[in-house]
């Protein structure tokens, strides 16, 4: 999906280059959607330009003489990107959190140490709602037109909201429980 979200960005932002790129990924808290690294990332770069889906450019930049390399979406960029947009638009997975192995053997767990572990999902899915209340107060939708990110997040949060819910009904369980 990395490909996607690079050829993405540079339709939206023709000329712009690596770090700029990545920036946006990291503002936007793109890895909700992907899991990505630094090094993933210039390595899904690279792989677009050698398949010749972008193109890079040198400009040397006139305010401190730096060389930066800046890239463009060719049209075979375009038409992958349509592509990939066909291929992730059409694909729907469940949600698969790592906390859900771990609760299947709850029942054999030490009961303040599961605590913890449920106190620890509640503080990271609040930090996460609370980055995406940072990032939706930014936002203002024009009239007759979508931000369709935009609506990605209040629908994240949404997720995010039940599953808080969900962990603080279950943590307020597990200390009504009986051993």
């Amino acid at each position: 999906m990395i490909p996607l979200l690079i050829l993405g960005l540079l339709i939206q932002n023709p000329g712009a280059h690596g770090y700029e790129l990545l920036s946006l990924m990291e503002k936007r808290h793109y890895k909700y959607i992907v899991n990505y690294t630094k090094g993933s990332f210039y390595y899904n770069l690279q792989q677009l330009e050698e398949k010749g889906f972008i193109e890079g450019t040198h400009e040397v930049r006139p305010n401190n003489g730096r060389d930066i390399h800046t890239f463009k979406v060719t049209s075979s960029g375009k038409e992958e990107f349509e592509k990939l947009m066909a291929k992730y638009g059409t694909k729907s997975e469940y949600v698969n959190l790592p906390v859900y192995g771990a609760l299947l053997f709850a029942d054999v767990f030490d009961k303040n140490n599961l605590l913890e572990l449920i106190q620890s999902q509640i503080d990271q899915t609040e930090a996460r709602i609370a980055l995406l209340d940072e990032y939706l107060a930014t936002i203002e939708e024009l009239p007759g037109k979508i931000d369709y990110f935009g609506r990605m997040n209040e629908n994240s949060r949404s997720h995010h909201l039940v599953n808080l819910k969900w962990f603080k009904e279950l943590k307020a369980d597990i200390e009504s429980a009986t051993d």
